[in-house]
């Protein structure tokens, strides 16, 4: 069977990545995202010298439910691999009605809908860590949920809905849930890029809580590469973590930009009050993705900030006239 991709949030910093990874691995891709594709240097699929492959749909999952089951019909797609989500974590307090409506209701709709397709082979469902709420030592996948944010109760929503479809259809469900993701053409609002940006233009940088909480910073080639595995290879049913074992905190991460930088972090960071619901720590143990499929991380954190400084850099005029903070699409 020719393996066809669908790349459902395909305007999203992880969707757009994993777009650019199968085009370099020879595949065919559609794609779709509700809003139109924004600057390219948000879009690592139009540098990747393949985009002759991919194809882009403006498609909503709130209100386009049936156009993306005829994309999916009619390209004969063999693996849905789904990023949309509302994914903000803290903004998800003031408007919670729409990360459910997204996160949960739209996505069991999509989820209804190609249950009943006999062409899936594989759906691939980008889940979160942030389901599991602060944790203490290293989790598996199969750690109880206890999420904190509206958030992550959408998400875990979500992911309950998908496990009961496996069980009752033998839905072709597998799931990923990846450590903190970072790397060129991130958007921002993130703490890496927006770090790098506010180094670079003298702008000071809030640090919620002073940046104590712990998090593992994964690039994003190494996340593309794993998910590839488990839509290729991975078994039905079954969630994979995708991390590495380092830690760091975000205040750590902060100054280590700044040095890489020649910025003076006391010049730089302004401490300002905690997030509602912050988790502060989630550990991500690895070690079923990396013994049943033979993968690894590749690019260690110093040298995925040096590409990620370099893109800023080779992209700086542009993006200083971008959008530097979230902007809510409800």
């Amino acid at each position: 069977m020719t393996q066809n991709f669908l790349v459902l949030g395909s305007n999203s910093f992880s969707g757009a990545s994993f777009v650019a990874h199968l085009l370099k691995s020879g595949f065919t891709v559609q794609g779709a995202s509700r809003s139109a594709e924004p600057h390219d240097a948000f879009l690592p699929y139009k540098w990747s010298g393949k985009a002759d492959n991919f194809q882009f749909h403006q498609l909503d999952l709130n209100n386009d439910l049936e156009k993306i089951v005829d994309l999916v019909v009619a390209e004969d797609i063999s693996h849905v691999v789904n990023f949309a989500s509302q994914s903000m974590v803290g903004e998800s307090w003031a408007n919670p009605g729409d990360w459910f409506r997204t996160n949960a209701l739209s996505t069991v709709l999509l989820h209804d809908a190609l249950r009943k397709l006999d062409t899936l082979e594989k759906y691939v469902h980008i889940s979160t860590p942030e389901v599991y709420g602060s944790t203490s030592g290293f989790v598996r996948e199969d750690h109880v949920l206890n999420p904190s944010t509206p958030y992550a109760v959408s998400r875990a929503a979500a992911d309950m809905s998908l496990n009961s479809f496996f069980k009752a259809y033998d839905f072709p469900v597998t799931y990923t849930r990846a450590a903190n993701v970072y790397g060129p053409g991130q958007q921002l609002y993130r703490i890496i890029p927006r770090t790098i940006l506010y180094a670079l233009t003298g702008q000071k940088l809030q640090l919620h809580g002073g940046g104590h909480s712990e998090r593992s910073f994964i690039h994003i080639d190494d996340v593309s590469s794993a998910t590839l595995k488990i839509a290729l290879n991975g078994k039905l049913g079954e969630c994979y973590h995708i991390s590495t074992p380092e830690l760091i905190s975000i205040r750590n991460l902060v100054e280590k930009i700044c040095v890489a930088l020649g910025v003076d972090p006391a010049d730089m960071i302004e401490v300002v009050g905690e997030r509602q619901g912050k988790d502060q720590t989630y550990s991500l143990d690895d070690s079923k993705l990396r013994d049943s499929l033979n993968w690894s991380d590749e690019i260690s954190l110093d040298d995925g900030i040096s590409e990620t400084v370099e893109w800023v850099r080779n992209n700086l005029e542009a993006l200083k006239q971008l959008p530097q903070s979230y902007i809510h699409k409800p």
